[in-house]
């Protein structure tokens, strides 16, 4: 059974690059006979916006988005996610670290792809009692690998590249990494299809996955929807929410946007038709990683 999940997080209204990651991910694993399950990924309450995810459901809904089994919140899931850290610390591979991001910053003598590496400070020294600890995951010198269907091989050097990371933050929120491995884990995710700004995020949750002796999905990062100062759409560019009409027409602009063959009276079909039709004729290879 492929099992495929949208997971939005709740800052803020659905904008025309989530439909299009919705879209491509909703097709992907219906077109394959398979369940799409919906996650509101707020495990981050700071980043939470009051009333948004209900916004959220409902705009899918408007949509015609129709999600298998339970919809899930991170927010209720802490359990999950300490057993899971528990796991790690139990074999000691995961250590506390009262770091500030500025000293880590100052003592750091390397850059990875999200900058700098941390140094290892709290690994070799103790930390400071009166402080809130976050917890790190030891990293190697492993290289994990991985063929992504949209963006082809792909590779990080653990330590070099990555460095330490954060899975448990000092304010005792967890992280989008450790969270996203347990849920999809627990709910049998077995394709992820997302947005290509989280393709760097892959390989620490592939690297966790191995850890925690869970499965690892397939991967397709599909290119983003840029504003026209070639940003990436989202709430800190201001993307224009989702319209509440014009539905059809603005899921076919999605489907446009991935390239997929559409019928000339598309625009004229009822929402359920161009459902029907996307799905039947839904052909990730067209979406082009440019």
């Amino acid at each position: 059974m492929v099992i495929g999940r949208f997971a939005p997080s709740p800052t803020g209204p659905l904008h025309f690059g989530s439909l299009v990651a919705a879209v491509a991910s909703y097709c992907d694993a219906k077109s394959r006979g398979g369940q799409w399950l919906l996650r509101i990924e707020d495990v981050d309450q700071t980043r939470h916006v009051a009333g948004a995810s209900d916004d959220i459901i409902h705009t899918l809904q408007r949509y015609g988005f129709v999600w298998d089994g339970d919809l899930v919140y991170q927010s209720q899931r802490s359990a999950h996610y300490q057993t899971a850290l528990a796991q790690l610390q139990q074999r000691g591979l995961a250590y506390p670290c009262t770091c500030s991001r500025k000293e880590i910053a100052d003592s750091s003598t390397r850059l990875g792809i999200e900058g700098a590496i941390y140094p290892g400070t709290c690994l070799q020294h103790a930390t400071r009692p009166s402080a809130a600890a976050a917890w790190r995951i030891k990293t190697d010198a492993q290289t994990i690998r991985f063929a992504d269907q949209m963006q082809g091989q792909q590779q990080h050097q653990m330590a070099s590249d990555i460095g330490d990371f954060v899975v448990k933050r000092a304010d005792g929120l967890f992280s989008y990494q450790l969270a996203v491995v347990v849920d999809d884990a627990l709910q049998g995710v077995t394709h992820v299809v997302r947005g290509a700004d989280l393709l760097n995020s892959t390989t620490r949750q592939i690297y966790l996955q191995q850890l925690l002796g869970y499965p690892t999905p397939v991967y397709a990062h599909i290119p983003l929807v840029l504003n026209a100062d070639g940003q990436k759409l989202s709430k800190q560019t201001l993307a224009t929410a989702l319209p509440d009409d014009n539905v059809v027409a603005t899921l076919v602009a999605a489907l446009t946007f991935l390239q997929q063959p559409l019928p000339d009276n598309a625009l004229s079909l009822p929402l359920a038709n161009v459902w029907q039709w996307a799905i039947a004729h839904w052909q990730l290879p067209k979406v082009t990683s440019d």
